[in-house]
């Protein structure tokens, strides 16, 4: 099969072809049909198998093949959980729709609205945005929604969290109910898929892999070490190839920064990329992981739904993740296109039930294998009763990332269950979200 025979313009396929694309993926090959004819959609496939270009192609031939709108009003909105991810989309929308004369922006926290206010005032076509940025617009009046044609949630499993929800019901307010919705992510747990419907029309879905699967590309590794050897045997695993770009995940803000002070005394060019993180450092320490100038790039949960780079042979888990589905995510981040990839998880004792979730999630074993002097004191359990950590003290649940209990949401970038950002960003939850205490998804603090 080919890009001609989905029946994309020839502005879009001179494009495709510019960016090196032979042939389409089995997600676009299945997804681009059904938006073309102006269906709502339900698709599901992993990471980095080219879920943007389904969307996206589809809909740049929409905005262009469609009558001129006549208005500053957008005809498109794309929303997504981060502000990498938002970026990231924005980019792939220019590079595919260069041949055409289509405009967009993006809207997000953590930089001045101003500009923002500037191009929706001279008028886009297509409006990409985190959702609380995007209700500060419709607040402030800057941005009228009612002459939007297709709307996307893109790592909608994420856009549809309990987190998100207040958020999401007043945007879908003002938007006009005659309209394409389309949802794309990796994952759909069934409350989600049920929730999605509730404001979708008749959609069809497609699913090209099952649920929660990685790239069969991706070899993993489990390496099992005390809490208090891990940082060392980071850097053991890091020194076997220090020019080797790695991704290396941790659980909390915090201790991101700490890892990267520890490795850059070590001698390693590394950064840290999380929600309190200005977004000016969020996107220098992205652009200088992707250039190669820093080969380590310590991150957050946050991250794992905008990182989307060519080639990166290795992710670590220095921490595992608290909610197994964001291994998937994490891991999704390498193997991608088809190429190799490998998956290394430094895992104590304490986090043995967090090992056995991601094993009974991806229905698969996992290797594990001591490293000849990191030898744990106490082994991994698999058992039912295999402990996991425990956050905010003895006895009470893991809490959500940045939310204290009992409090308002602290902190920087943009989760669904995120935090907004102490200076004015307004990625979060709207208003009337802030004393929720039951949450649907445990998460760690970061």
């Amino acid at each position: 099969m080919s890009f001609e025979s989905l029946g994309l313009a020839p502005a879009l396929l001179r494009a495709l072809v510019e960016q090196g694309y032979a042939q389409p993926t089995p997600i676009q090959a299945a997804a681009i049909p059904i938006v073309l004819e102006g269906s709502d959609l339900l698709a599901a496939a992993q990471t980095g198998t080219g879920k943007t270009a389904a969307f996206a192609l589809p809909l740049l031939q929409h905005i262009a093949n469609g009558p001129p709108a006549g208005t500053r009003r957008p005809r498109a909105l794309v929303l997504t959980p981060t502000r990498e991810l938002a970026a990231q989309v924005h980019d792939n929308l220019r590079d595919y729709g260069k041949h055409m004369r289509i405009t967009s922006t993006t809207i997000f926290g953590g930089v001045s609205m101003g500009p923002q206010m500037q191009a929706l005032r001279r008028g886009v076509d297509v409006v990409i945005a985190t959702p609380g940025r995007l209700i500060d617009h419709m607040q402030q009046r800057s941005l009228d929604l009612s002459g939007v044609e297709v709307l996307v949630l893109d790592e909608a499993d994420r856009m549809l969290d309990m987190g998100f929800l207040p958020a999401l019901k007043r945007i879908l307010a003002a938007l006009p109910r005659q309209r394409q919705t389309l949802l794309f992510s990796a994952t759909f747990a069934p409350p989600i898929k049920a929730l999605a419907m509730q404001f979708m029309h008749e959609p069809r879905e497609v699913s090209v892999t099952p649920a929660n699967t990685v790239a069969t590309t991706v070899t993993h590794h489990v390496h099992p070490v005390d809490a208090a050897k891990k940082r060392d045997l980071l850097l053991h695993v890091l020194s076997q190839d220090s020019r080797r770009q790695t991704l290396v995940f941790s659980r909390t803000k915090h201790g991101a920064d700490k890892l990267v002070t520890y490795l850059g005394v070590a001698g390693l060019r590394a950064a840290a990329i999380h929600g309190n993180k200005s977004q000016n450092a969020r996107t220098r320490a992205l652009s200088d992981f992707k250039t190669g100038r820093v080969t380590v790039l310590v991150a957050t949960d946050i991250a794992a739904r905008g990182i989307d780079i060519d080639q990166l042979p290795i992710v670590i888990n220095f921490d595992l993740p608290m909610v197994a589905e964001d291994y998937v995510h994490r891991i999704g981040r390498t193997g991608r296109a088809g190429a190799d990839g490998m998956a290394v998880s430094l895992v104590s004792h304490e986090e043995s039930g967090l090992l056995r979730d991601i094993r009974k999630l991806l229905k698969q074993d996992i290797a594990i294998s001591d490293v000849p002097g990191f030898e744990p004191s106490h082994p991994l359990r698999t058992d039912a009763g295999a402990p996991r950590p425990v956050q905010g003290g003895q006895g009470q649940r893991p809490q959500r990332q940045g939310r204290p209990q009992g409090g308002r949401p602290q902190g920087g970038g943009y989760r669904p269950h995120n935090p907004a950002h102490p200076h004015g960003s307004s990625e979060r939850p709207a208003e009337g979200n802030r004393n929720r205490q039951r949450r649907r998804r445990p998460a760690a603090k970061a």
